[in-house]
């Protein structure tokens, strides 16, 4: 299938869920794929304006499906997105964001073959290799941006 091709209907966990922490996209959780190249940096998506958070930029994800994991569906997201193929890169951990009600896991992968992300729906404004001390200094998705410093250090 090629990227940003989606098959059949809306999926439910496409919804919003709501709780004392907030409202949160997905109603199975979220998850994100960081994918980490030594010689570029980490490759971010700047969101669409329309998105939540719009015009910021964080990872390529979103809600995952019922009974899908959630590397599976961090991978899903990231080939839909930004063409990430997912035998080009390979898993270094997971870091989890739970309120309880929801949760989004961040699925941290190192690129072991080179590519080039392709925006193939229109939830990315751009796609681009950021270096690891550059990623601070762009407006970035409020959670993506509290989670950025752990999550650089374990890069590192």
């Amino acid at each position: 299938m090629r990227p940003g091709h989606i098959a059949g209907p809306r999926d439910p966990g496409d919804a919003w869920v709501d709780g004392d922490a907030g409202k949160f996209w997905g109603k199975f959780g979220s998850a994100g794929l960081l994918v980490f190249d030594a010689g570029r940096g980490v490759l971010l998506q700047h969101r669409a304006v329309w998105s939540h958070h719009g015009g910021t930029w964080g990872l390529p994800g979103g809600a995952l499906h019922e009974g899908e994991s959630a590397v599976h569906g961090a991978l899903r997201e990231a080939w839909e997105e930004a063409g990430v193929p997912r035998e080009n890169v390979e898993l270094l951990f997971t870091s989890v964001y739970d309120v309880g009600y929801w949760r989004y896991t961040t699925v941290a992968v190192q690129a072991v073959t080179p590519f080039e992300a392709t925006i193939s729906d229109p939830e990315s404004l751009a796609l681009d290799w950021v270096p690891l001390d550059s990623a601070e200094r762009l407006p970035l998705h409020p959670g993506f941006a509290a989670a950025w410093p752990g999550l650089r250090r374990r890069l590192l």
